[in-house]
C-alpha cells in the first residue's frame, strides 16, 4: 500500500466495503448502474400497453428501450467521472467504482467510448422520427450535469423530464399518438420518486453532498410529494377513462392498487425516512409488489373482459 500510494499519489485509497460489499458487481458493470436500467424498462413500452402491437413495432420498441439503457448508461459514466470527488464525501456514493478507486478514469473512457458507439449504430437504426428523444435526453442531461442539477426545483424537474422523454421515446418507435393524461401521470409519479429520493438525502447527508437540497425543507417536500400524488391519481383516472379504451369500469376497478401503491410510497419516505433508491423501492418492497401484482391482474382482466 504504501509503495502504490508513493507512485499514485492522486489515487484515493479504496473505501471501506459498505454494506452487500460481498456481492458487489465488477467495477466497469457497477460503474453503468444495471440495477436502474429497469427504469427504461417500465416506462418506453408503456404505449404498448392496450395496443395490438405487430412484430416490427414490438422490435422498434425494444430498440428504443436500449438506445435509452446505453444513454443511461453513458449520462452515468460522465456524472460519477465529473462528480468523482463530491461522490467521496457521500456516506453510500463513495463506494461507487471511480469514488472508492477501483476503477480508473481512464478505463471509464474507455467504456464510454464504446457504449457511444453503440448508442450511434441505435440511433441510425431508429432513424430521426425514433431517435430525437434520446437525443433530447442527452442534451437535458448535458445541461443537468453543467447547471441544473444544482438549482432548487428545476433539478428534479429535470430529471423528470428524463423520464417523460422515454415515453415520448415508445411513442415515436410505435407511430401511435401521445397520450397527453399519460404523459402527465408519468411526469407526476417520476417527481413523486425524486422528491422522496431528496427528502432521503436531506435526512442522510443534508445539503453538502448535493447543493440543490439547500433549496428544501423536509417539510416542504412533505408538501410537494402531497400534490404530486393528487395529481398522479388524477392523470391515472383521466388516462383510463379518456385515452386507454377501458369502460368506465376499469377506473374504479383498478384505481384502489393505485392509491394504496401511492400511500405506500409516502409510508416508506415520511414514516421510514426511505426512499433514497426509489428503483429498488419499487421493485423489491414486498407490499407495494403485491400492489403492483394485483394492480397488473385487474388490469389485464380489465383489457381482455371489460
Amino acid at each position: 500500500m504504501t509503495l502504490v500510494s508513493r507512485a499514485r499519489p492522486t489515487t484515493p485509497p479504496p473505501a471501506s466495503p459498505g454494506p452487500g460489499a460481498r456481492r458487489r458487481l465488477p467495477a466497469p458493470l457497477a460503474l453503468v448502474r444495471p440495477g436502474q436500467w429497469p427504469k427504461n424498462l417500465l416506462v418506453v413500452p408503456l404505449p404498448l400497453l392496450g395496443a395490438t402491437a405487430q412484430w416490427d413495432t414490438a422490435v422498434r420498441v425494444a430498440l428504443a428501450t436500449a438506445a435509452f439503457v446505453l444513454a443511461s448508461s453513458l449520462v452515468y459514466i460522465v456524472n460519477d467521472i465529473a462528480d468523482v470527488e463530491r461522490d467521496r464525501r457521500h456516506p453510500v456514493k463513495r463506494h461507487r467504482p471511480l469514488a472508492s478507486g477501483r476503477l480508473r478514469t481512464r478505463t471509464a473512457l474507455a467504456l464510454g467510448a464504446l457504449l457511444a458507439a453503440l448508442l450511434t449504430w441505435a440511433l441510425i437504426a431508429l432513424g430521426s422520427a425514433g431517435s430525437w428523444p434520446v437525443l433530447g435526453y442527452l442534451a437535458l442531461n448535458a445541461a443537468y450535469s453543467w447547471r441544473l442539477k444544482h438549482l432548487p426545483l428545476l433539478d428534479v424537474f429535470t430529471v423528470a423530464g428524463g423520464f417523460v422523454l422515454r415515453l415520448l421515446g415508445g411513442y415515436a418507435a410505435t407511430g401511435r399518438p401521445v397520450a397527453g393524461w399519460l404523459v402527465l401521470t408519468v411526469l407526476t409519479l417520476c417527481l413523486l420518486l425524486i422528491l422522496g429520493k431528496r427528502r432521503h438525502e436531506l435526512g442522510v447527508s443534508g445539503t453538502g453532498h448535493r447543493p440543490a437540497l439547500a433549496g428544501y425543507s423536509a417539510h416542504f417536500l412533505d408538501l410537494v410529494l402531497v400534490l404530486c400524488a393528487a395529481l398522479t391519481t388524477v392523470g391515472y383516472l383521466l388516462h383510463l377513462r379518456l385515452e386507454s379504451g377501458l369502460t368506465a369500469v376499469a377506473a374504479p376497478l383498478t384505481a384502489p392498487c393505485a392509491l394504496f401503491a401511492l400511500f405506500r410510497y409516502l409510508q416508506i419516505v415520511t414514516v421510514h425516512s426511505g426512499g433514497g433508491d426509489p428503483v429498488r423501492t419499487l421493485l423489491l418492497d414486498r407490499v407495494m409488489a403485491a400492489a403492483f401484482a394485483l394492480w397488473a391482474g385487474l388490469l389485464t382482466t380489465a383489457h381482455l373482459f371489460l
